[in-house]
């Protein structure tokens, strides 16, 4: 019953200074229910306490994978140095920049306190804590080797986080340029446009079919400005939404991604490298063939591949090999397949998969270099075709008087 208690008390950080027995001055940290617990919890350490401040938890910002990468490879760090796991995250929440991360690390501590396993306690955070994450930690306990499997973890929720920034940079670059281009040439049919205007109403000649076109565009922008921005920014919205919340919308956008020229290619291998690089994170830390492909659909990051792993996973579970599983997904490369045909005769399943996934995380890195370098040009033509065509279609007009006159 006082256990129970006990874990419904809200417990925060103190830092005090005082001096011991011998008269030395002592400061430290110690974590309790209020001020009263800490003097007397100092007094039977022989502290007499002259000071006791409550440390504010500083305002966070939302956690992200790379602050729960960050920490793990902290906690992996420390424990292999040797540092006592409590300890530990006594010292990671207390260096870490973003309060909510230092508050998730304090709930942590506290279940593990009260005797909660460190992966009991991570299944209590889903958000931030996959079942990936929480079946490694748990697997890493029971064989005794947790600092090795942290460290593994976060190896591989780097590589993980390395990728998808490297896809995010390379979808970012286009994206950005047809945003500040459609921002560019808003600005130019409602504020330039209508100046040329009334300098082509005073000519009384007819005027050439492109500027024509430029002006009526540049009219409609005038009218209807807040429709565009409105219907531009609102579709833009929902279609975010829709893709985050619909099921069938990610399986059809997923499906598009894989299929987009040039594009297409770099997300299939990256989601081929995420795959391969997961199975062989889990297999390698002794988690069951079937049960480490239940976290393997889901860290790919494509429901194509989520839904070809519980085909996999229902297949290996009647006896069929891995290999011919995912031979019969028809979605994984010949190489990856003969990679794992090898791991699979050879009993090293993990090692092979290990290899297939830094390959394809090579080539993600060499497609992201090539596209950077080929986006440059085309982008310059495009803003050049754009910019230009306006700025020739609104002088035909001067060019056509000159020639008159």
């Amino acid at each position: 019953m006082a256990t129970a208690a006990s874990k419904g008390i809200k417990e925060f950080v103190f830092e005090w200074e005082g001096k011991d027995r011998g008269g030395k001055q002592v400061r430290g940290e110690i974590r309790a229910s209020g001020e009263n617990q800490v003097k007397v919890s100092l007094r039977r350490q022989g502290v007499l306490a002259s000071k006791i401040k409550k440390r504010r938890m500083r305002s966070g910002k939302a956690i992200k994978p790379r602050d729960i990468a960050i920490f793990t490879r902290q906690l992996a760090t420390m424990m292999k140095a040797g540092v006592p796991l409590l300890q530990s995250f006594d010292i990671v929440g207390r260096g870490n920049p973003n309060g909510s991360v230092t508050k998730l690390l304090n709930d942590v501590r506290t279940d593990v306190e009260t005797g909660t396993s460190l992966s009991g306690a991570f299944r209590k955070y889903p958000m931030y804590f996959n079942a990936l994450y929480c079946n490694l930690v748990e697997a890493g306990e029971a064989a005794g080797i947790l600092e090795s499997l942290l460290d593994r973890l976060a190896i591989y929720m780097e590589k993980t986080e390395a990728i998808k920034s490297k896809i995010k940079s390379a979808l970012m670059y286009p994206a950005s340029v047809v945003v500040v281009a459609f921002v560019v040439v808003a600005v130019i049919m409602i504020f330039v446009i209508p100046a040329f205007k009334q300098v082509f109403s005073s000519f009384g000649a007819e005027l050439p079919a492109p500027t024509l076109i430029v002006m009526a565009i540049s009219e409609f922008f005038v009218a209807y400005w807040w429709l565009i921005f409105g219907g531009v920014g609102g579709g833009i919205y929902f279609f975010l939404q829709a893709w985050k919340r619909s099921e069938k919308m990610q399986k059809v956008m997923d499906r598009l991604l894989l299929k987009m020229p040039v594009f297409g290619s770099l997300i299939e291998k990256s989601v081929i490298a995420r795959w391969t690089r997961t199975l062989s994170t889990m297999f390698a830390a002794g988690v069951p063939l079937v049960e480490a492909l239940d976290s393997v659909g889901g860290a790919s990051g494509n429901s194509l591949y989520a839904d070809a792993t519980e085909k996999i996973q229902q297949e290996v579970s009647t006896g069929t090999s891995l290999t011919a599983a995912m031979g019969n997904a028809n979605l994984f490369p010949t190489m990856v397949l003969q990679m794992c045909a090898i791991g699979e005769e050879s009993g090293s399943v993990d090692h092979m998969l290990g290899k297939a996934a830094d390959f394809y995380e090579a080539e993600v890195d060499e497609m992201v270099a090539g596209l950077s370098s080929l986006m440059e040009p085309i982008i310059i033509v495009f803003l050049g075709t754009l910019i230009g065509g306006i700025v020739v279609s609104m002088y035909l007009p001067i060019f056509k008087l000159g020639a008159v006159v």
